[in-house]
């Protein structure tokens, strides 16, 4: 198994089911070994010229920073935003074991 950057995922998710829906969906088709969701985040931001503070859900994805692009496109095709926010912040250091986990998660069968 090739040692390829490994990364978290940033998505904001409208809602718990909007959030259990893209979780399911990354993890199915092995964008991601594990999405974590976590409720009750709250975004301050500016849309449209209008300054807005909405409850929101942090999801978590772990994935291999070559997964980066097609799973922003797949949130894209599932996300209700116009403009969601995915974010990849690559990790520096990984517990082997989890690492490795990680990886063969998401290689295709």
């Amino acid at each position: 198994m090739t040692a390829d950057p490994l990364a978290v995922v940033l998505v904001m998710a409208p809602d718990a089911a909007c959030a259990g829906t893209l979780a399911r969906h990354l993890v199915e088709e092995r964008l991601a070994a594990c999405v974590n969701i976590l409720p009750g985040a709250v975004s301050v931001y500016r849309w449209q010229d209008e300054l807005r503070q909405d409850p929101e859900v942090l999801l978590l994805c772990k994935t291999r920073r070559d997964l980066f692009d097609a799973l922003a496109a797949r949130v894209k095709q599932l996300h209700p935003y116009q403009v969601p926010e995915v974010i990849l912040l690559p990790l520096e250091a990984v517990e082997e074991t989890y690492g490795r986990w990680l990886r063969a998660e998401t290689l295709k069968p």
